[in-house]
Formats: C-alpha cells, sequence, structure tokens
C-alpha cells in the first residue's frame, strides 16, 4: 500500500513548523502576552517591523520632544518667533540565532520523525520563549545579574552589537534612600510607600524645557497605568508588609478597572495608584558581591520601555525550520534560527519608559 512521506527538509514541512514555532513562541513568552505591542500600541514593549520583509541590520526611531514656547499673543507677530522641532534618536540591530535538538538514531527514537517534528517544535517553541524573555529581563534591568536557571553564561553582556545599558541616575532608585546598592541591608525592601514616590517621579519627569523624556502611561481604556514587576521574594514582603484587607483591596483595585480584560491586568498580584503589579521569577537579581545582601531588580515601566525587532530569514516567517540527516541517514537534526535584536530604549543617554527599583531579598 502507498504512503504518503514527507521526507527531511521537505519544503511543506519547513513552512508549516516554522508558522507553527512563531506562533507557539508568542503564546509562550511572558513579554510576548502581556506587554508586547505593535508601533502604534500602547505598551511596555514595542515591536519595530521594518526589517520583517527588507533588507539591512538596523532600524533607528526617534522620540519627538514636547515643543515648548510662550504663546504669541494678541496682534503680535509670530513670523521668526517660531519654535524648532526636536528629536532624539536611538536604535536597535538585529542577528541571527539559533538552536536545535538531535531526534537521535532509528533504535532510539522508536517513533516516527512526524512525532519527532512535533515534539522538537514544543521543546524548541518553550526554549525560544525563554530566550526571548531572558533577553528582554536582561536588557531592561541592563545587567545579566546572578540568574542561574538563565540559558546565558554569567558573563553575558549582549547580543547583536545592542549593549546592555546600566540605569542612569534619574531612573534609578534604591530602596532604603541608598546612594549605592553595595549599602543595601535586609530591611531594606520594596513597599508601596517606594512604588509611590517612583510613580511620582515618573508623572513629574520631563517637559518641553528639560532634557529627560517624560515616562509616558501606558494608556489602557483611556485610563493611565504603568507596570511594576518584580521578583517573587520583593512581592512577597510587600505583601506582608501591608495588612490582608490593605492587599485584598489591591486585588479589588485590579478587578475592578475599566481595563480588567487587558493582558497586562491579566495575572497581575493587584493594582495600586493605577500601578498593575506582577511578578516574575527571572526578574534579574544580585548577588552579595555587588549589592551588599541579596537583591533584585524591580521594573517600572510606562509606554516604549523596551523594543523589539525582528528580520526574516527569507521564508517570510520570523522562525526558520531545518532538518537534516546525519550518520548515512541514521540521526535527524532539527534546528530552529530567528533573526532578531532586542534592546532597552534609551534617549539623550536616559532611558525611557522605564526606572529601576533595587531592593533586598534577603532572608531574615
Amino acid at each position: 500500500m502507498a504512503q504518503t512521506s514527507v521526507e527531511v527538509n521537505d519544503p511543506k514541512a519547513v513552512k508549516k513548523y516554522s508558522a507553527f514555532l512563531a506562533v507557539d513562541t508568542a503564546r509562550k513568552s511572558y513579554f510576548n502576552k502581556k506587554f508586547m505591542g505593535g508601533p502604534e500600541s500602547s505598551t511596555p514593549i514595542t515591536r519595530l517591523v521594518e526589517l520583517e520583509n527588507a533588507e539591512g541590520e538596523y532600524i533607528s526611531f526617534d522620540l519627538s520632544v514636547q515643543i515648548g514656547m510662550q504663546p504669541i499673543e494678541g496682534d503680535d507677530v509670530l513670523e521668526g518667533k517660531e519654535t524648532a522641532l526636536k528629536f532624539y534618536s536611538d536604535g536597535i540591530y538585529i542577528d541571527q540565532m539559533r538552536g536545535g535538538v538531535n531526534t537521535g538514531g532509528r533504535m532510539s527514537r522508536k517513533r516516527t520523525l512526524h512525532d519527532m517534528r512535533k515534539i522538537a517544535r514544543n521543546r524548541q517553541s518553550d526554549w525560544w520563549a525563554r530566550i526571548f524573555d531572558e533577553l528582554f529581563f536582561m536588557y531592561l534591568a541592563g545587567t545579566r545579574g546572578v540568574n542561574s536557571e538563565f540559558n546565558f553564561p554569567a558573563d553575558y553582556s549582549g547580543f547583536a552589537n545592542n549593549p546592555m545599558q546600566s540605569p542612569d541616575d534619574e531612573h534609578y532608585f534604591i530602596a532604603g534612600g541608598h546612594a549605592s546598592p553595595s549599602s543595601l541591608t535586609t530591611s531594606d525592601r520594596l513597599t508601596l510607600d517606594l512604588i509611590d514616590r517612583v510613580k511620582t517621579t515618573a508623572q513629574m519627569m520631563g517637559g518641553a524645557h528639560e532634557q529627560t523624556p517624560q515616562v509616558m502611561p501606558i494608556m489602557i481604556e483611556g485610563e493611565k497605568h504603568y507596570v511594576c514587576l518584580m521578583n517573587p521574594w520583593q512581592s512577597y514582603y510587600l505583601r506582608t508588609s501591608t495588612s490582608t484587607n490593605e492587599w485584598m483591596e489591591l486585588r479589588k483595585a485590579a478587578a475592578a478597572s475599566e481595563g480588567a480584560s487587558s493582558p497586562i491586568f491579566k495575572g497581575g498580584l493587584g493594582m495600586y495608584n493605577n500601578v498593575v503589579l506582577h511578578e516574575h521569577e527571572a526578574v534579574i537579581r544580585f548577588g552579595t558581591d555587588t549589592h551588599g545582601v541579596q537583591s533584585a531588580r524591580a521594573m517600572f515601566m510606562g509606554e516604549q520601555a523596551g523594543v523589539i525587532a525582528f528580520g526574516s530569514p527569507g521564508s517570510g516567517l520570523r522562525f526558520n525550520w531545518h532538518e537534516e540527516s546525519r550518520d548515512n541517514g541514521n540521526q535527524v537534526i532539527i534546528s530552529t534560527s530567528s533573526i532578531l535584536g532586542v534592546k532597552k530604549t534609551n534617549f539623550n543617554g536616559k532611558d525611557y519608559g522605564l526606572m529601576a527599583i533595587d531592593s533586598s531579598t534577603a532572608k531574615d
């Protein structure tokens, strides 16, 4: 009986599994599900699309600064008093990343190649989702940290000529009011008061005559919001420093918000003063060698805190799928690749849309 067989590296399989991989990875990635949107969206992470169907390795993007001038009154002459438009520029490079699995020999697999394709897709989509999220955590924090679960080595310093940038002084807060993170003590926890201070700073920062761009809030159903993404130990100390009733009120505030159906609210811890609280175990952590005590860097985000860009590998998709046989056809290798770049948004030498908050996660 004749049987249809899709051979190794068949074009139909390549396109099908490339598309599946893209969908699976987007669904599993924490940042993609909650915080990412296109160029016109009001989200913490902006996806740039200029290179998805064009040649090149670099995208430049601008921030148009608010104009500032005294209005001309009555019949006074405006000519010659017009103000110039001012722009700050940033840019992102893209490069290739690859991964792969060896499905083993015929006897060890004991399954068909089609089963292996499905399993390889599942495992590699998990892996790619972790890779994307780890890149975002590192780039937004501006450092690799000591997170032992990361796929990237401890001395990793960046990808695709996009340097990791430490937070500037205006966008950096240390619990306890310390001037240096090396002075942190076990009592310097993340608190609602500190989040309130950061939010107020974000609201009052910038303006028409200042060189620091304003941290723009995320607009959800016409309401202004920010996001505070913290380590689980930071959220633990935040919860235990508040009364049960107070924490319940934060949960109720998120549920009752006009934008409660937004992905930014889903899975959140609660909302305080229009700041949606989230936690994730991959938030960058620090050891005692740099921060005095075990600590973590929470990220207070508005619009466009970071960007991601993709370049098509030639298939019109964000991922490429490749299969090859080795050892006289005994082993099948399935590899995947993506051309991308990730970075924190930085204009005029200062972070944009992001505040970093270091606080102790050391156990008493």
